[in-house]
């Protein structure tokens, strides 16, 4: 019965409240993507900080989106064909997107930084009897240390796969670069 009744009753709920977030999010991902708004962002996200700062591209663009309010989910979709855009240009390994977007998008905007509009922040307001910017000092040093630590594992992981002459790779998934002169503003 606590399957059956409780979880999956509470997981239907759940779904059919959330499922247009994520319908929508995949699908304006899809149109980011074919339209070449998601090269087009991140050729200037490149332009801006320069190939060598790709992961960090990616991580703060995600941070952005989700500390501006964002679903962390549409933002995972959105940022995925930026990320293979700007990972393409810099010739980082193809693998290291999830956890570029998991860094920008789940840990630090998510849960650490104070005033975050996300659910996970939201939540407990209401049993605790606390505001959306509780335990700001607390909140910020843990912020740092989420975010200093997974660009220290995320650049470490794409030096030592630039040494081993790793780069993106070929793949098949993909479709080719639409040239600079079609892309939008």
């Amino acid at each position: 019965a606590s399957y059956t009744i409780t979880y999956m009753s509470g997981f239907a709920n759940y779904a059919k409240n959330y499922f247009p977030i994520y319908l929508f999010g995949a699908v304006f991902a899809k149109l980011m993507d074919i339209s070449g708004n998601a090269q087009s962002i991140a050729q200037f996200c490149t332009l801006k900080l320069g190939k060598s700062r790709a992961v960090l591209s990616v991580v703060l663009t995600c941070a952005i989106l989700t500390y501006g309010g964002v679903s962390l989910f549409v933002v995972a979709f959105v940022m995925l064909p930026v990320a293979i855009a700007v990972f393409r240009a810099a010739d980082i390994p193809k693998r290291l997107i999830p956890g570029a977007i998991a860094l920008g998008a789940f840990t630090f905007t998510m849960t650490a930084l104070p005033g975050s509009p996300q659910v996970q922040n939201t939540i407990p307001m209401t049993y605790f009897g606390t505001d959306a910017f509780a335990a700001p000092v607390l909140g910020i040093i843990a912020a740092i240390m989420m975010f200093s630590l997974g660009m220290i594992w995320l650049n470490y992981r794409a030096k030592k796969a630039k040494q081993a002459e790793e780069g993106y790779g070929d793949h098949d998934d993909e479709k080719k670069e639409i040239s600079e002169s079609d892309l939008p503003g």
